[in-house]
């Protein structure tokens, strides 16, 4: 996969779009970049004007203070959408992009027409919290396992792959100090917005991968049942990474997403 042509906005946050019409903002997970969006881009921007974007540290946009929480990170969503001049936005996350996303339609839903969360963590329990809070301490130490993470999210079947040897690459290469920023972030922040989802009135969709041991089918479902327009889908025989193993189910799954009415029934 080529590298996508980033612009810049004034503040530092890099990002890439195509297509024209209705926006849609996706937001990849901790370790990645936007290229992790290329399969959703080609086909999505047929329709819309599809705009991914680099998370902090990530890629070409500029960190956040190391102390920044998921919190900080939903500001800078909101500071994006400034630079660009959006009001109103679809917003798609995915894992960490996933828990921004959220944190957006909680904190200025005004601005968020449809939200979309892929492969999120909602509530933790205390043994999955403790490994992910002592895997964050780790990497903050300057302990970064590449490995882990990567069986974690395709399976010890799928090392073969392009999408497993792409990820490999994006995670090799991450900034340290940015990446160790957005895990804690992320790991800390699987309930700071676990509570916003009955005020969440737009078309919110919840997908995750059938074998996802981190992002569960039932955190999914969960969260659907919480929000007013909720759902959940799930894709047999994949694991964490499926905007990139099943590009064509998740396009077509956000394809429908992306018509749902804006308006509560």
């Amino acid at each position: 996969m080529e590298m996508i042509r980033r612009f810049h906005t004034k503040n530092g946050i890099a990002y890439a779009e195509q297509g024209a019409g209705e926006p849609l903002v996706l937001i990849h997970g901790v370790g990645m970049r936007l290229e992790a969006w290329a399969p959703q881009m080609a086909v999505l921007g047929k329709s819309h004007r599809v705009i991914a974007v680099d998370m902090p540290g990530h890629g070409e946009s500029r960190s956040l203070p190391s102390e920044a929480g998921l919190e900080a990170f939903v500001a800078w969503l909101g500071l994006f959408l400034d630079d660009l001049e959006l009001e109103r936005v679809n917003v798609g996350g995915h894992s960490m992009g996933a828990l921004i996303a959220g944190g957006a339609a909680a904190t200025f839903g005004e601005r968020v027409s449809r939200v979309a969360l892929l492969n999120a963590v909602y509530r933790r329990d205390a043994a999955a919290s403790a490994a992910v809070i002592g895997r964050a301490q780790e990497i903050r130490a300057g302990q970064v396992d590449v490995d882990g993470p990567l069986l974690r999210w395709f399976g010890a079947a799928n090392q073969d792959s392009d999408a497993y040897r792409l990820t490999h690459r994006w995670l090799s290469s991450v900034d340290r100090a940015g990446y160790a920023t957005a895990y804690a972030a992320f790991a800390a922040g699987d309930s700071t917005y676990a509570d916003c989802w009955p005020n969440v009135g737009c078309p919110a969709l919840f997908l995750t991968g059938a074998d996802d041991p981190n992002s569960t089918p039932a955190m999914a479902r969960e969260m659907a049942d919480a929000a007013p327009r909720g759902y959940a889908v799930l894709i047999d025989g994949h694991r964490h990474m499926v905007n990139l193993t099943a590009p064509d189910e998740v396009n077509a799954i956000l394809s429908d997403w992306l018509v749902k009415s804006e308006e509560m029934r």
